[in-house]
């Protein structure tokens, strides 16, 4: 009664057929095989070995469709969603190796680019890529960075966001006077823009100047060693 009820043997001839069919032996064969197969679809197998993190009835729980269960977490590979810019969709490719670290930067890890949302939010103008990462320290629900090579630039420049004028434009200073000049953001970071068009030797503002325009007369504060606009 554990085991699987085994295949149905062929009759040797019509005679058989006819005496086992007479004596109601198919159907009742078919109707144990269909309860069997009703049994497996109550049965719920993980397709890996994880841990429960929630339960969400109780043995003996009538049970309605589409009624959430509980959830069972893999613990042996995570996956972290990543808004990434539009304009770098066509450099990401599935496959592609990830270097992921937490927020201190004390721990990091390699991702794998596992699958990129079809779809382009259209509000943030954001493509959500999910990274596949495995590792040693790594919890549920953890915030992790991701450091994505996915164009390189040449003679860029990384500077303060506040520095930059009508989205294109930074002020220089040359000879004690501020001029605006047209540079290239190529990427935009949370407080900061890495810009091309800078010329090696250019001087730039350190903090944005409160009323600074085109013209402007300016003077240069020493600080310690170094010196700053």
């Amino acid at each position: 009664m554990e085991a699987p009820l085994a295949p149905l043997p062929e009759p040797a001839d019509e005679r058989e057929k006819l005496f086992i069919s007479g004596r109601n032996f198919f159907t009742l064969w078919y109707t144990v095989k269909n309860l069997e197969e009703r049994l497996i679809k109550f049965e719920i197998r993980a397709p890996f070995s994880g841990i429960l993190t929630m339960a969400a009835v109780n043995p003996g729980t009538l049970v309605r469709p589409g009624q959430k269960l509980g959830e069972f977490l893999n613990s042996s590979v995570y996956e972290l969603e990543l808004p990434v810019n539009v304009s770098y969709l066509d450099l990401l490719k599935v496959g592609k190796t990830v270097e992921l670290h937490d927020l201190d930067n004390n721990k990091r890890w390699k991702g794998r680019v596992a699958r990129i949302n079809g779809t382009v939010n259209t509000t943030s103008q954001m493509v959500l890529v999910y990274i596949e990462v495995s590792g040693k320290d790594l919890r549920e629900g953890m915030f992790l960075e991701a450091e994505l090579e996915a164009k390189a630039e040449q003679n860029a420049y990384e500077i303060d966001r506040k520095l930059l004028q009508e989205g294109n434009k930074v002020f220089l200073v040359q000879d004690t006077v501020l001029t605006l000049a047209d540079v290239e953001p190529v990427f935009f970071k949370e407080k900061s823009v890495v810009v091309k068009g800078l010329e090696d030797g250019a001087v730039i503002l350190a903090k944005p100047v409160p009323g600074a325009f085109n013209g402007m007369r300016v003077r240069r504060v020493e600080e310690g060693v170094g010196s700053r606009e």
